[in-house]
C-alpha cells in the first residue's frame, strides 16, 4: 500500500473513532448533538454537552494522545533495536511504573497527588524513569551504549521490578491488591483536563521528536557501522530516542496504568503495509495507535455498559490472538 494513501485513511479512521468516543457510551448520544455540544451551537448548557465537553471530550483526547505515544514509541524501539518483535517495555519502563504505582497504593495510595494527579500516577512516572535511568547505566560504556546490553539490562530490571511488584502484591491487603491488579489492567476513566495538559505535553515532545530522527533510524537497520560512516551521530541518536521514549511512556503508563501489545502490534502491522521507512512507518504509527485505542476504549464502554472493562484488559484480549495469526502468516520477519 502506499504510505499516502494509509495515512489519509488513518486520518479518516481517526476522525471516526473520536466522534464514537463522544458519541458510544453508558449514555449514547447522537452524533448531532455531539457536534452541537463540541462547536457550542446551542447557547444554552444542557446536559449532552457537558456529558460531552466535561467527561468525554478529555477522555477522548487522553485515549488518542496514549494511543499515538505508544505505538509511534514502539514504531522507534524496533527501529533502534532492529527487531520487529521490541516494544517500549524492554526498557523496563512497563515494570518500573507498575512497581512505582504498587508502592504508592501499598504505603500511601489515599494521599494527596500534585497538579491534579494521584500519588499513584506520580510514583509510577517515578518508577518508570528510575527503571531507565538504570537500564542505560548499565549498557553505557566509555566507548557508547551497547543496544544488547541495553535489552538484556531491560530484562533484567524488568524481572526485578516486577518481582518487588509480586512482593508488594503478596503483603497488601485485599483493596490494595484489587486497586493493583486494576491499574495493572490499564484504565482511561480517571481522564480530565488537567491530565490531558500533561499528555498534551509529552505527545509534544515524543510526536515531534521521534521523526526527527527517522532518517537515523532508516541508517541504524543497515547497522551502527554503517549509520556512523553515513555520519549519522549514532551514540547521541540512542540517547534522545530513549529519553523520549522513556519520557512520553512514562506519562502514558502514569495516568492509564499499562495498555498492552499497542507498543507491539501497531507498528509491526504499520511496517507490514507500507514498509520499513520510518519517515512514514513513525507518523502512521502514531495515527494507527491513536485509532486502536479510541475503538477499544470505546468498544470498553460499551460492552458491558453502564460498567466498564479496563481498556488494556480488552487491547490484550484482542491483540494477542491477532498478533498470533499474523506471525503465522507471516514468513518473514525482517525489518
Amino acid at each position: 500500500m502506499k504510505p499516502r494513501l494509509l495515512i489519509v485513511m488513518l486520518c479518516v479512521l481517526l476522525a471516526a473513532a473520536f466522534m464514537a468516543e463522544l458519541a458510544f457510551g453508558a449514555v449514547r448520544l447522537p452524533i448531532g448533538q455531539v457536534v452541537a455540544a463540541l462547536f457550542h451551537f446551542h447557547d444554552r448548557v444542557d446536559q449532552t454537552a457537558l456529558i460531552v465537553n466535561a467527561i468525554r471530550l478529555p477522555r477522548a483526547l487522553l485515549t488518542a494522545l496514549v494511543g499515538a505515544i505508544l505505538a509511534i514509541s514502539g514504531a522507534a524501539m524496533q527501529g533502534l533495536f532492529r527487531n520487529p518483535l521490541a516494544d517500549p517495555s524492554l526498557i523496563g519502563v512497563t515494570a518500573g511504573a507498575s512497581a512505582g504505582a504498587s508502592l504508592a497504593i501499598v504505603f500511601g495510595g489515599a494521599l494527596a497527588g500534585f497538579a491534579g494527579l494521584s500519588l499513584v500516577a506520580l510514583a509510577a512516572f517515578a518508577g518508570g524513569a528510575a527503571a531507565v535511568v538504570l537500564v542505560y547505566a548499565l549498557a553505557t560504556r566509555a566507548t557508547g551504549t551497547s543496544v544488547a546490553t541495553m535489552l538484556l539490562a531491560g530484562i533484567a530490571i524488568s524481572a526485578l521490578a516486577g518481582s518487588l511488584t509480586s512482593l508488594l502484591e503478596f503483603y497488601a491487603s485485599n483493596d490494595m491488591l484489587r486497586r493493583i491488579s486494576l491499574w495493572q489492567m490499564g484504565g482511561l476513566e480517571g481522564a480530565n483536563w488537567p491530565r490531558v495538559g500533561l499528555i498534551a505535553v509529552a505527545a509534544a515532545a515524543v510526536l515531534a521528536g521521534l521523526p526527527a530522527r527517522a532518517r537515523a533510524l532508516n541508517a541504524l537497520l543497515l547497522g551502527e557501522s554503517e549509520a556512523r560512516h553515513l555520519g549519522f551521530a549514532v551514540d547521541r541518536t540512542k540517547t534522545v530516542l530513549i529519553v523520549l521514549v522513556a519520557f512520553g511512556v512514562g506519562i502514558s503508563v502514569a495516568l492509564a496504568g499499562a495498555i498492552a501489545f499497542v507498543g507491539l502490534v501497531v507498528p509491526h502491522i504499520v511496517r507490514l503495509a507500507i514498509g520499513p521507512d520510518h519517515r512514514t512507518l513513525l507518523p502512521a504509527s502514531a495515527l494507527a495507535g491513536a485509532v486502536l485505542l479510541l475503538a477499544a476504549d470505546t468498544l470498553a464502554r460499551v460492552v458491558v455498559a453502564p460498567a466498564e472493562l479496563p481498556v488494556g484488559l480488552l487491547t490484550a484480549l484482542l491483540g494477542a490472538p491477532f498478533f498470533i495469526v499474523l506471525l503465522r502468516g507471516t514468513r518473514d520477519y525482517a525489518l
